[in-house]
């Protein structure tokens, strides 16, 4: 008989001291998206303390919890999920653990079944609403801060080619250097010994060639495609040869037509004398656009 009370008087104590969990999926059924909600509960607590995961961290990976809400009393505990799935299939809510006065708890495990309720020719709508997001300035800049910066180097990039291409080109045209390349084509010339040889012909055809393109790089007058008594008169004109630089290149422009239509042979002093005219002209052009520069202001 005693041994009947002694049951019945322990029963009656994990009855009384001990606590009750249990656990509520309201749907095992939903379609993509939907939202399902998931209870835990903990009765008879008599003020003791409960662990367990972390809000929003509770049900597994496929879960997407939508709202975490904990309510504790000394006596009762809750927590309720409310999440979505948004992939068909079959999903499982494992035991879950709860530390309830330093004892570990299990719920029971649960599967939920994810189903695709549209149907062909339904409108199709977000699942989920798109979320607004405010941007400061700082946020823009670490958008775009790498195509800004590309922009950028690529500005330099062309503005450090266009100086660099128009200082060669003004350095190409620039009067000393025009003055020393057409010295060179002079020196060629004269290594074709046509003065030693007598080849008076050949001799003028280059000679004139050289002067007329020196000419129209160098005072920028059109002495490429002119006649000669043209090229004469807007040499005159134009004021920007000085007149003895004129006068040499009027003898040997003339001379050199002669030459051409075989009416006058000049000797290898005349030729010689005309290639050293040439010559000083060149090396004097510089001085000619110089006093140009001081006269008109440019």
């Amino acid at each position: 008989m005693k041994k009947i009370y002694f049951i019945l008087f322990a029963l009656f104590s994990v009855l009384a001291f001990s606590q009750t969990l249990g656990s509520r999926l309201e749907k095992k059924t939903l379609a993509l998206g939907e939202v399902g909600l998931f209870r835990v509960n903990i009765s008879d607590l008599q003020g003791k303390d409960v662990i367990s995961a972390p809000k929003n961290e509770l049900l597994p990976f496929h879960f997407e919890e939508i709202k975490d809400s904990i309510s504790k009393r000394p006596d009762f505990y809750e927590r309720v999920i409310e999440f979505a799935i948004f992939e068909e299939g079959k999903y499982t809510i494992p035991a879950l653990d709860f530390l309830i006065g330093g004892q570990l708890y299990h719920t029971i495990p649960y599967e939920v079944e994810v189903i695709n309720t549209a149907q062909k020719g339904d409108e199709i709508n977000d699942i989920m609403k798109n979320k607004e997001v405010k941007l400061d300035v700082k946020d823009y800049w670490e958008l775009y801060k790498w195509y800004i910066l590309g922009v950028l180097i690529l500005l330099a990039l062309i503005f450090i080619i266009y100086y660099l291409v128009r200082y060669a080109k003004r350095r190409k045209n620039s009067p000393m250097v025009m003055t020393n390349q057409t010295l060179k084509e002079l020196e060629i010339l004269k290594k074709k010994k046509f003065i030693e040889n007598g080849d008076y012909r050949s001799f003028y055809v280059e000679l004139i060639d050289i002067s007329r393109n020196f000419i129209t790089k160098q005072y920028k007058i059109p002495a490429d495609v002119l006649l000669t008594d043209d090229l004469i008169d807007v040499m005159k004109t134009n004021n920007t040869i000085s007149p003895e630089n004129e006068k040499i290149v009027e003898d040997i422009f003339l001379r050199g037509d002669l030459v051409k239509f075989a009416k006058t042979f000049p000797d290898q002093p005349t030729m010689q004398t005309d290639f050293n005219d040439i010559k000083t002209f060149v090396k004097r052009s510089s001085k000619d656009l110089e006093d140009e520069q001081l006269r008109t202001g440019v």
